[in-house]
C-alpha cells in the first residue's frame, strides 16, 4: 500500500481508466448483481491525504490512484463491490445512535464475508471474520469490544465527523474546510474531474438523481474530501439505494446470478422493518385485557346497565439468558424495555434469569407498581438451556399469559412448545423450533 501521503502526480490516467472498466465490465458479466450496484457510482480519482485506498460517501466511488494501480483486478473488483454494497445497504442511513468507530468496522464486517462467499479476492488488510458470515452490521455491533483499534481498509465518507474519523482511514472536515465545501456546492456542477475515470454516468431512478457528488475539484484534477450528507441528501439517497437493491436483485435473479447469502440478506432488507421496541410492545399490548363490561351491577347501585371498564392482571413471565454470550449492557436495555411496557399494560412479572440452570434466588417477582430491574447478583456465564424455564413453571402449575425469553437461541430447548404464548427475542440468527420470534436488532 502507497503511503498516506503520497501524491498521484505522473500516474497513468488512461491505463487506470481502462483498469477500472474492465473490473466493472467482469462485474456485470459474472456478477450481476454487484455488477449493477457498481454501475450506479460515478468514479472519481481523490487525493490521497483523505483517500488513501477508496472510499464512497453514497454518491460516488473515489481512489487513489497509486492504491488502485498497486492492486490486482480481481482485487479491483472487490473494492468497486465493496463501496457499492456500503450504499446497498444504506449503512450511511442507518447507524443512529451507535458509535461510529465500532459501526465503521461492523459494516465492513458485514460485507466482506459476503464478497469473499461470492468467490472476490479483497486486497490486504480487509477486515474479515467468518464468524460475523451473514450478519448484519447491527448484529455485529454489539460483538465489537469497545476498545477495538482495528481500521477498515477504507474511508466511510457517507458519515464524517467534525473531527478525525475514528472508524475509518480518512478525515473529517474540520469547521473552516467544511463551510468552504458547502459554499461550493451551489457552483458545482455534475461533470466528471479532469484526470478522473469517465465512466462517470448514473442511471436515472425514477426518484430525481441529484446525488452527484459535491466534493470540489483540487489540483491536477483530483476530488478533495467531499462534505458530510446533508439531511436531505441522506433521505433521498435512503430511498434511492433500496429501489437500486430491488432492481439489480430482479435483474440478477432473471439471469439466474443471485443466490446464496445475498440473496437472503437482500429478501430480508426489502420486507418492512419494524424496531424490536415497536413489535414488542404492540405484541403485548394485544395481551392487555381491558375491555368493557356490560354485567348487571349490584341492586344498590341502580337498575341501570352501563359499560364499566374492566381490567386484569397481566401475568407475565421473562425468562433471560444470563450465558456468556449476551453482554450486561444488553440485558440492561432489555431489563428497562420491558419495565417502560409493564406499567402501560399492568403486568405482574416473574424474572427467571437462566443459564444451564435457574440462577440462585430465582424467581424474582414483581408487581406492577414495582420497577421491573436487574438483580444485585446475578451469576450465570455459562452453558445455554431453555428447559430449566419451562420445568420451574411446570412444577409451578403455572400458566402465564406469556413468556418472554430473551437470548441469543443458541441451546438446549424443550422437546415441545408449552400451552402457554411464548416469544423470544433473539440476538443472533439462531431458529427457534416453536413459538414467536423477534430480532433483536
Amino acid at each position: 500500500m502507497s503511503d498516506r501521503h503520497a501524491t498521484p502526480a505522473g500516474y497513468d490516467a488512461p491505463a487506470l481508466e481502462t483498469k477500472l472498466a474492465a473490473a466493472r465490465t467482469r462485474l456485470i458479466l459474472d456478477k450481476p448483481f454487484l455488477g449493477s450496484l457498481v454501475l450506479r457510482l460515478p468514479l472519481r480519482a481523490a487525493k490521497p491525504d483523505w483517500c488513501p485506498t477508496t472510499a464512497t460517501d453514497a454518491r460516488a466511488f473515489y481512489y487513489n490512484p497509486e492504491y488502485i494501480a498497486a492492486l490486482s483486478l480481481a482485487e479491483t473488483q472487490f473494492m468497486l463491490a465493496h463501496e457499492a454494497l456500503h450504499c446497498a445497504l444504506s449503512h450511511f442511513a442507518r447507524r443512529q445512535h451507535r458509535v461510529r468507530h465500532r459501526w465503521d468496522l461492523a459494516c465492513d464486517y458485514a460485507i466482506n464475508p459476503l464478497l469473499i462467499d461470492e468467490g472476490l479476492q479483497p486486497p490486504p488488510n480487509a477486515l474479515y471474520m467468518p464468524a460475523y458470515f451473514g450478519l448484519t452490521a447491527e448484529e455485529i455491533y454489539p460483538l465489537i469490544q469497545d476498545n477495538d483499534t482495528s481500521e477498515t481498509l477504507d474511508t466511510h465518507a457517507y458519515d464524517q465527523d467534525s473531527d478525525s474519523q475514528a472508524g475509518g482511514r480518512g478525515q473529517g472536515l474540520n469547521e473552516r474546510d467544511l463551510s468552504e465545501r458547502q459554499r461550493s456546492q451551489g457552483s458545482q456542477s455534475d461533470q466528471t474531474p479532469s484526470g478522473a475515470s469517465g465512466a462517470g454516468e448514473q442511471p436515472q431512478d425514477g426518484v430525481g438523481d441529484q446525488t452527484t457528488p459535491a466534493a470540489a475539484p483540487a489540483e491536477n484534477g483530483f476530488v478533495d474530501t467531499p462534505p458530510p450528507l446533508s439531511a436531505q441528501e441522506r433521505e433521498q439517497l435512503a430511498v434511492q439505494w433500496p429501489q437500486r437493491l430491488a432492481g439489480a436483485a430482479q435483474q440478477a435473479i432473471q439471469a439466474g446470478k443471485l443466490s446464496g447469502e445475498l440473496r437472503r440478506l437482500i429478501d430480508h432488507l426489502l420486507q418492512p422493518q419494524l424496531p424490536w421496541r415497536n413489535l414488542l410492545a404492540r405484541y403485548m399490548s394485544a395481551l392487555a385485557r381491558d375491555d368493557y363490561s356490560y354485567a348487571r351491577p349490584s341492586r344498590r347501585e341502580g337498575e341501570f346497565i352501563l359499560p364499566r371498564l374492566r381490567s386484569e392482571q397481566l401475568d407475565l413471565v421473562v425468562g433471560l439468558d444470563t450465558s456468556g454470550s449476551i453482554r450486561d449492557q444488553e440485558m440492561e436495555e432489555f431489563i428497562t424495555e420491558i419495565d417502560a411496557l409493564k406499567g402501560q399494560i399492568r403486568a405482574r412479572v416473574t424474572l427467571l434469569p437462566c443459564d444451564a440452570q435457574l440462577s440462585p434466588g430465582a424467581p424474582f417477582e414483581f408487581e406492577p407498581w414495582e420497577t421491573f430491574c436487574r438483580p444485585a447478583m446475578l451469576p450465570g456465564q455459562g452453558g445455554t438451556s431453555f428447559v430449566p424455564v419451562f420445568e420451574w413453571l411446570s412444577s409451578q402449575g403455572r400458566q402465564p399469559d406469556l413468556l418472554l425469553y430473551f437470548t441469543d437461541a443458541q441451546g438446549t430447548f424443550p422437546p415441545a412448545a408449552p400451552a402457554f404464548p411464548v416469544l423470544w427475542l433473539v440476538k443472533g440468527r439462531a431458529p427457534v423450533p416453536w413459538g414467536e420470534r423477534i430480532q433483536l436488532n
